[in-house]
């Protein structure tokens, strides 16, 4: 019962501490802005997406509970989406939300796992969120060559940049898929951990197995 109340006031804590940093930070930043006469939002309209987005990711990512995780994958999934509007909003590439998406969902979902778990050294997130993370590069480099050196999604031309650099994601992608299939895995050859699995100090000994009864 003790651990369970010294659970709670740490989660606290941490959130706590982060909020206030947060709230520094961004009184700060909009402080200097009335001092120097910074308009903020000369850096396009995106900012006011990623930012929240931004907050929530960092807040979630400073609980040590699933409350913590509940809020870093929807921060997660807001700061791509204004990330992506940026990038859309500067070259007039919104066709590519044709295939951008998968940079969302599943994309944003596995590195905001993947940040909780290295964080909290939860190794069966670190797993998850990895894998869950190239599924969505997978499917945005697959889908982007298909609507832009295919069909070529948009005819005006905005999107050549992003046609020319599709096969070089592709032979990327592909390159860091073989390596990862051919060199050695831990954990007898799955290399997938299990929920179970948690990171230990260097300095920690295992205990010793239990003996047997000896015979006389």
């Amino acid at each position: 019962m003790g651990n369970w109340w010294d659970d709670r006031d740490r989660d606290r804590e941490h959130g706590g501490l982060a909020l206030g940093v947060l709230l520094i930070v961004l009184g700060a930043l909009f402080l200097a802005g009335e001092q120097l006469h910074v308009d903020w939002s000369r850096y396009g309209w995106p900012m006011f997406v990623i930012v929240p987005g931004v907050v929530l990711l960092i807040l979630g990512l400073a609980v040590p509970s699933e409350a913590g995780l509940g809020m870093a994958i929807p921060g997660g999934i807001i700061a791509t989406v204004g990330v992506i509007l940026a990038f859309q909003d500067s070259t007039n590439t919104y066709a590519s939300w044709a295939y951008a998406w998968a940079l969302v969902a599943p994309g944003s979902v596995g590195v905001s796992l993947f940040l909780y778990g290295l964080l909290h050294r939860k190794l069966d997130l670190l797993d998850s969120g990895l894998r869950t993370a190239a599924v969505g590069l997978g499917l945005f480099v697959g889908f982007g060559l298909f609507f832009e050196n295919v069909i070529g999604i948009d005819e005006g031309g905005h999107t050549t940049a992003l046609r020319d650099a599709m096969p070089f994601l592709a032979v990327a992608l592909g390159v860091i898929i073989v390596l990862l299939n051919v060199l050695p895995r831990p954990h007898g050859g799955s290399g997938r951990p299990t929920p179970s699995d948690t990171w230990h100090d260097s300095g920690s000994v295992p205990p010793a197995a239990p003996q047997g009864p000896t015979g006389a």
